[in-house]
């Protein structure tokens, strides 16, 4: 079995225009079609968004995103008991999405976009997944700098979560994820995945989003749909790097290569 540590979590784009995937699971009975493929192949978390956050996308209402996602939500939590995560930025959206029956919060910006995400952080218990973004959806990909990524990237991390304890939100429920492809060039995306043990330095879970990103098509040349292999190998490259959770399109594959990782490392 794959290392207990790490848990999968399979990318559930309720949308028209996401990156890799979308329209194709944006009607129901489509995405619950993925929903058995993702459980059956081992799924131990379903992220569902409905607003892309690809390079350049613009935003949707929240009446737009609620009307994509929270049918799913409420026919996912009706059908299985497996753990839902929604991905949003917008508080209405993740109160709806947790009255339907969601177990995570997963905000790219780190509950600084919607500023009532923090009251709703703070009335509840749930986990919060919060992630490094350098601009925007619409700007991210606009020459990104850093002195330092990985230790920028720390920098912000401790500084974020220290306002949100100031807010009477307990870390502990704190889920950080460096943002592979948000507001970062190819070196940077690389430089993250070489030191990731280092994001385990503030004592948080860490989640690794690299799933069919740019810089895997960059290196390869392939599509994104036909990243799935390359981002396998990613994924079985952090099982010894402190993750704790892997976002990912292609449930099945990053399964096995957890499973080869963790033989490999564990032999005597």
């Amino acid at each position: 079995m794959p290392t207990a540590a790490i848990r999968i979590m399979g990318i559930l784009n309720a949308t028209p225009d996401s990156f890799s995937d979308g329209g194709r699971h944006f009607t129901l009975q489509a995405a619950m079609l993925q929903v058995e493929r993702m459980i059956a192949a081992g799924v131990d978390i379903i992220d569902i968004g409905g607003e892309s956050t690809r390079p350049f996308a613009e935003p949707v209402s929240p009446e737009e995103e609620l009307g994509r996602v929270i049918p799913l939500v409420r026919e996912i939590r009706r059908s299985y008991s497996t753990a839902i995560s929604i991905d949003t930025t917008k508080a209405a959206v993740a109160r709806a999405a947790l009255d339907s029956g969601a177990d995570i919060i997963n905000d790219i910006s780190a509950m600084e976009k919607d500023k009532e995400m923090l009251a709703l952080a703070a009335a509840t218990t749930v986990p919060f997944i919060i992630m490094h973004m350098q601009g925007t959806p619409e700007t991210m990909q606009v020459n990104p700098h850093y002195d330092n990524v990985v230790e920028d990237i720390l920098a912000y991390f401790r500084k974020r979560v220290a306002q949100l304890e100031d807010k009477g939100i307990d870390r502990g429920r704190l889920i950080i994820d460096p943002g592979i492809g948000f507001g970062k060039n190819l070196e940077h995306n690389l430089s993250i995945l070489k030191h990731l043990k280092r994001f385990s330095e503030l004592g948080l879970r860490v989640l690794l989003g690299h799933s069919r990103k740019r810089f895997l098509r960059t290196l390869t040349g392939l599509e994104a749909s036909e990243c799935d292999l390359p981002t396998a190998v990613v994924s079985a490259l952090a099982v010894d790097q402190g993750v704790s959770i892997i976002r990912v399109h292609d449930v099945a594959a990053t399964r096995q290569a957890l499973l080869i990782a963790e033989a490999i490392r564990t032999a005597p």
